[in-house]
């Protein structure tokens, strides 16, 4: 008997090493990603997360351990060179074997344009709904439809380089380069900012639960290309994803119908496809680089546009100094709250992402509502 006993144990441990094996090896950047990516493979396998929720997606450094998963990785789903700059360059040799699945690439992900300037005017919306946002441009991946009015220098060798000493920009004001040792607006200099490298599709496409539903059937496809054995189980995995996903969408329109005519102001322009989901009304953003410092001139003019558009609130970040807030709200009415786009706090794997939406739909209405 306890060799019989014995035998099913080796048995079963072989069996259960087998499946290990066998599930693909996948890769997933950031946690939204992944926690798409594994609710698709529920009952497979387990993604890797590479890049954990405190770090930021733009200058992570990758360990030894990221490298040796991404060598063995046959697939690597990414938001895409607009998010996770330092893949950007190395994808292909950090992980040749694998299939690069990049969200921003997806057909049928809502793209929308980087919004210049860290000024803009609220999207319009339907109340109807929370989804009809006909002023605002979708794309998907129509890279060249757009009505940007911005500077690209990389080709300005044939500047004149005393005119733009002083310009004026997109928005109307006028910003003396020469005086600029406290502005934030040096990242001119370099005018591809933390969204990357020129392209002007705003890479916060997760943001979106719609996309999200996107990246989970993608997800499933290619992984049922990798692993046909268990195609059946990414496909019913996935169309649950995608219903439990479009609840969640309903319920969150539903919860900020309230707030959405409550203007705004973010730290960083991370939100755009959150506000346009669901007719928010951003009206600015304290900083135009999340990886600059805003100076006296920036936190100034932030300043007049919180008493110009009466912004309720103004959200910083868990990822950058507090005290920068002080500054924007001296002198103001506005409260102050925090917005995490990345979720940093919440745990990674499938719960991930629902959490991340309810959080930000919390934090939201916690400082826009009446009783905040």
């Amino acid at each position: 008997m306890r060799v019989l006993v014995q035998s099913l144990i080796v048995s079963l441990g072989l069996v259960s090493a087998s499946a290990a094996v066998a599930a693909p090896k996948v890769t997933a950047t950031i946690p939204a990603v992944h926690s798409i990516v594994s609710g698709v493979m529920d009952g497979v396998g387990t993604p890797k997360l590479l890049i954990p929720g405190g770090a930021s997606p733009h200058t992570y450094s990758l360990k030894p351990s990221d490298a040796q998963a991404l060598s063995e990785a046959e697939l690597v789903v990414w938001v895409g060179p607009q998010i996770e700059t330092f893949l950007v360059e190395d994808l292909d040799t950090l992980a040749p074997k694998a299939k690069h699945l990049a969200m921003t690439g997806v057909d049928g992900i809502t793209l929308l344009d980087i919004r210049e300037g860290g000024i803009w005017d609220a999207h319009a919306h339907d109340h109807g709904d929370g989804h009809d946002h006909d002023a605002h441009e979708h794309k998907e991946h129509d890279h060249d439809a757009h009505d940007h009015e911005e500077h690209d220098h990389a080709k300005h060798d044939d500047h004149d380089h005393e005119a733009h000493a002083k310009h004026e920009d997109d928005h109307g004001h006028e910003h003396d380069h020469a005086k600029h040792d406290d502005h934030d607006h040096d990242s001119h200099a370099k005018h591809d900012d933390h969204h990357g490298h020129g392209d002007e599709t705003d890479g916060h496409v997760w943001l979106d639960p719609a996309n999200a539903v996107v990246l989970g059937k993608a997800v499933a496809d290619a992984l049922s290309a990798i692993d046909p054995d268990n195609a059946a189980t990414y496909a019913a995995n996935q169309q649950v994803q995608a219903a439990r996903l479009a609840e969640l969408d309903a319920a969150t329109a539903t919860r900020l119908e309230a707030v959405a005519d409550v203007p705004f102001i973010v730290f960083h322009d991370a939100y755009q496809y959150f506000e346009a989901r669901y007719g928010l009304s951003a009206v600015g953003s304290v900083t135009v680089s999340a990886d600059v410092a805003p100076g006296a001139a920036r936190i100034r003019e932030i300043q007049e546009r919180i008493q110009d558009r009466g912004a309720k609130c103004v959200f910083a970040e868990p990822q950058f100094e507090p005290r920068v807030l002080t500054a924007v709200l001296e002198g103001s009415e506005a409260k102050s709250g925090v917005l995490d786009p990345v979720g940093a706090d919440i745990d990674p794997g499938a719960e991930f992402y629902p959490a991340l939406i309810t959080k930000l739909a919390d934090d939201m209405i916690a400082c826009l509502g009446e009783q905040s």
